[in-house]
């Protein structure tokens, strides 16, 4: 059956047999390349949303990573022993700190990052901003719709 006779619902199947296989070689790629920095996928993932929203609990980065707290807390834990993030008092909650980047942290996701987007922008040179886009737009509503699966 061609694409233009599949209903979009079976070509999303499409898409979730391809963000498998690209999320595994992608994080294969940066644990390829994290011995610069030292750092495994999920601290890079928990060092870059400190790095793009500011000081969070741990519940809340397993919250916005659909990761569980205590994977979080493990690479909190990491983290914080090669001194790259540092816990902090939270004044809306005493028993939950925030943790937040240190200055070290901060440089080595900075490092991180812009080595990441110097190699998109290699292989990604000849999509254009609508196809961007448009890809931001499925994976998110995606995402949207499982939503309501517990990580914990």
């Amino acid at each position: 059956m061609s694409d233009t006779n599949r209903s979009p619902g079976d070509r999303l199947t499409e898409v979730f047999d391809l963000v498998g296989p690209l999320y595994r070689r992608a994080q294969r790629k940066v644990e390829q390349d994290a011995p610069i920095e030292g750092l495994s996928v999920g601290v890079r993932a928990v060092l870059n949303l400190l790095r793009e929203h500011g000081p969070m609990t741990v519940p809340q980065m397993g919250r916005a990573q659909a990761l569980s707290r205590q994977f979080v807390q493990r690479m909190i834990n990491d983290a914080a022993g090669r001194g790259l993030v540092e816990s902090v008092a939270n004044p809306a909650h005493k028993r939950s700190s925030l943790i937040r980047l240190t200055e070290q942290g901060r440089a080595v996701i900075t490092a991180v990052i812009d080595r990441e987007r110097a190699e998109l922008r290699r292989i990604g040179g000849d999509l254009t901003d609508a196809e961007v886009t448009a890809c931001l737009r499925v994976l998110s509503r995606l995402l949207g719709h499982l939503d309501d699966i517990d990580m914990d």
